[in-house]
């Protein structure tokens, strides 16, 4: 349904008021209707035109015809200059307005009624009928625009004009400019725009056919007179519609100007039609024109434009606009009309990877077997030709006829490969579209590969199936076994060999060596099992496996992986002099850090695998039964346990230096720490060279204190004396001992502290023999 307006100045309208004003309408207007038409009922006649003009002059004032969509509704306002009004007055015009239901212009452009037979001239008076049909008028036809576009020739006027219409859609603001001095050719214009771009673009373009202030006007395209232009915008862009551009297309412009430029120079509405189809696909909603993924309609279009180009294979595609076609059959597959497709087929041999996926998923869809395989392949030689495509193929299944096909293909780009990347990445590829690869022929390219360079074969290995894993593993191994001793340092960098570890080394021993050498050089938790592994190589000189030992325990082995090596090696590990060196550098390193570990249990399961595995002359050997005799001296409850494990310690033949010294020493610091009767009867019981070793530690000052004593406190002083009266008490004589409690007693005040100190009246008797108040102290 379409309701009409008629507006002008007259004596007395409707409201019985004078001046502009609607002065007939279709009865029952709808809600906002007027204002709606409001904002378009102005006319202005050009600067140039005769200011009281006849009824001639009158018929060629340009005609104004506004188009605009409010409140989802069509507006259309057609003004004509009346020049006086009821009073004389120069000024007047009249408008007919027709306010329209959207579906009421279903199939047509709003340009298309600029000749229809419902608009009135002049105004009438009353009630105005509904409008049961807006019927277009004639002139502005496809086919009369098209002889007309052929006539001029201005199909780069067209291109421009086409990408300055759709930049202002897009933008949302601003205007396109015909600039004519007759409406007739801006009218052609505004039709060619109009049917240049789809329905809903086309509905969303306002216009108006003329405008005294087009710098002000509402409306997205525009037509003003020369002298309007001149006056008033003469520095702002505008198309110039009276002059004919015969010039050929240079190229310029977009997609998809350029692609209706073609068509109405062939006169292919068709064409035409087509691009409209493949925008509607994309489309959110007719009210926004954006794509679904909020694409601007500019890229909208050309994409539309790019994918019918592809269809007709008439004209080169470039890349970037056949990858974006191929997104909108990706995004819109489903919706895309089915002639799309069967053309596109004939292009399948030239097409790119991302076309030929979309088309194999078309083809899957719609059960075309034979297209989905021509398909599959062209994707397939596209990955073979780039390997990185590779990972993409995963949606790609040839039939089992189409991959036995392609497998020489595959073949032979395998036997091209130049890295092992590629040699991998085509692997996976073969590997994912089920084509089947002679497994020799995966070893022997890898091989090839290897021996130039192998630092890339974890990334090589990045997606291919564990089957074919161990293919490319073993190709490149033999590669490297290939390779002169000066290059595997090259070859093998860190990386490689950590991947490269667990294998069975028989057919490459001297890789092997290397690859086994770095791993247990640079991971300290996988040194027992690289030790294994270096014990079984066998093709390789001992003392080149014993160098490499060397080189994997450089750092000191902790106690817990001595026992581990043991356990797992016991015969072997007193044989290799780098292993064989292990257990007594964890003995002289836990004398080093002192009584917590040497009494670790680590240490002391080491100590015992060691007495098993090792000959009793060996050194480590010897050591360990130094620490084990260690911890039965300072776990004793009885001092002659204690004494015999020392005597024990001193006497051990064939130990370390350092480990025999330092337990020792630290057996002597913790005994230091029994009581007094203990350690008497434990010098009593102990060896005279223990008794001298002992007196000499346990005197030895810690440090001097303010008056020059020993560093030890009163109450250790005291206790050693205590020592010594005891051992005299028992027969027992230690000069040096002796000598140091006779000094420690020396003094009056001394003495008077030990005699408080020592209970027994015996000790302080004996006391005072030692510092010589009795006679019998100076005897003996």
């Amino acid at each position: 349904m379409a309701w009409q307006l008629h507006y002008t100045s007259a004596a007395s309208g409707p409201t019985g008021r004078s001046g502009f004003q609607f002065v007939a309408e279709t009865p029952g207007l709808p809600p906002q209707a007027r204002s709606s038409v409001t904002p378009l009922l102005a006319y202005r006649p050009p600067p140039d035109a005769p200011l009281s003009p006849d009824d001639e002059e009158l018929a060629a004032f340009p005609v104004a015809l506004a188009y605009e969509r409010a409140g989802g509704r069509a507006v259309l306002v057609r003004s004509r200059y009346l020049g006086q009004d009821y009073s004389g007055r120069y000024g007047n015009f009249f408008a007919h307005a027709v306010v329209a239901e959207a579906d009421e212009l279903e199939g047509l452009r709003p340009i298309e009624l600029w000749g229809a037979g419902f608009w009135a001239d002049r105004p009438a008076e009353g009630d105005l009928a509904e409008l049961e049909e807006l019927d277009p008028g004639e002139g502005v036809s496809p086919e009369a625009l098209a002889d007309r576009l052929a006539g001029e020739g201005s199909y780069r006027l067209l291109v421009a004009l086409v990408d300055a219409a759709v930049a202002a859609l897009d933008r949302g603001h601003g205007r396109v400019v015909l600039v004519g001095a007759d409406v007739e050719p801006i009218v052609r214009w505004i039709a060619v725009l109009s049917y240049s771009l789809p329905v809903a673009a086309a509905a969303r373009l306002s216009f108006t056919t003329y405008s005294a202030d087009p710098g002000g006007a509402p409306q997205r395209v525009v037509g003003t007179t020369p002298d309007v232009w001149a006056a008033a915008h003469r520095d702002e862009p505008a198309f110039f519609v009276d002059k004919a551009d015969k010039a050929s297309d240079d190229g310029e412009g977009s997609r998809f100007a350029r692609t209706v430029a073609a068509c109405w120079r062939d006169h292919d509405f068709a064409g035409l039609d087509a691009l409209g189809e493949l925008v509607a696909v994309q489309l959110a909603d007719d009210d926004r024109l954006a794509g679904t993924e909020d694409l601007p309609l500019a890229r909208v279009l050309d994409r539309a434009a790019a994918l019918l180009a592809l269809c007709r294979g008439a004209d080169p595609v470039p890349a970037e606009e056949e990858a974006a076609a191929a997104d909108l059959l990706t995004r819109f597959g489903a919706q895309v009309p089915e002639w799309v497709w069967a053309e596109l087929v004939p292009a399948l041999p030239g097409v790119g990877f991302d076309l030929a996926l979309a088309m194999h998923r078309w083809a899957r869809r719609v059960a075309a077997a034979e297209v989905a395989d021509r398909c599959a392949a062209r994707c397939v030689i596209l990955a073979l030709e780039d390997p990185s495509l590779g990972d993409r193929l995963h949606e790609v299944r040839p039939s089992p006829d189409a991959a036995r096909r392609l497998a020489p293909e595959v073949a032979g780009a395998l036997d091209r490969a130049a890295t092992l990347t590629v040699a991998g990445r085509l692997v996976a590829l073969a590997a994912r579209t089920g084509v089947d690869l002679p497994a020799e022929t995966v070893r022997s390219v890898a091989a090839r590969c290897a021996r130039t360079a192998v630092d890339d074969l974890p990334g090589a290995l990045d997606g291919v199936p564990a089957q074919w894993r161990e293919r490319i593993v073993e190709g490149a191994v033999a590669g490297l076994a290939e390779a002169g001793p000066d290059e595997l340092p090259r070859l093998l960098t860190d990386e490689v060999c950590d991947l490269l570890q667990a294998r069975d080394w028989s057919a490459a021993p001297a890789v092997g060596l290397r690859v086994l050498g770095s791993v247990g050089r640079r991971h300290r938790d996988r040194r027992v099992d690289v030790t294994g592994a270096l014990l079984r190589l066998e093709g390789v000189e001992p003392g080149d496996v014993d160098r490499v030992l060397g080189e994997v325990w450089a750092v000191q082995a902790s106690a817990a992986e001595c026992a581990a090596l043991l356990e797992a090696f016991d015969e072997a590990v007193p044989s290799r002099p780098a292993l064989a060196a292990l257990p007594s550098r964890a003995f002289r390193q836990a004398a080093l850090e002192g009584d917590a570990a040497l009494e670790d249990p680590a240490l002391l399961r080491m100590a015992g695998q060691v007495l098993a595995a090792f000959p009793e002359d060996h050194a480590a050997f010897c050591d360990a039964s130094v620490l084990l005799e260690y911890n039965r001296a300072v776990g004793a409850m009885q001092a002659d346990a204690a004494a015999a494990g020392l005597d024990a310690v001193h006497a051990a033949e064939g130990a370390t230096a350092e480990v025999r010294d330092g337990v020792f020493t630290e057996a002597a610091d913790r005994l230091a720490r029994r009581d007094a009767r203990f350690r008497a009867a434990l010098l009593a019981a102990a060896s005279a060279p223990v008794r001298a070793r002992l007196a000499e530690r346990w005197t030895r000052p810690r440090a001097r204190g303010l008056l020059g004593r020993s560093g030890l406190g009163a109450g250790r002083r005291h206790e050693l004396v205590e020592v010594v009266l005891r051992m005299r008490l028992a027969g027992v004589r230690e000069p040096r001992l002796e000598s140091w409690a006779r000094a420690a007693a020396g003094g009056r005040l001394a003495t008077r502290r030990l005699d408080g100190y020592l209970a027994d009246p015996a000790l302080r008797t004996e006391l005072r023999r030692l510092i010589g108040d009795d006679p019998a102290g100076r005897e003996g």
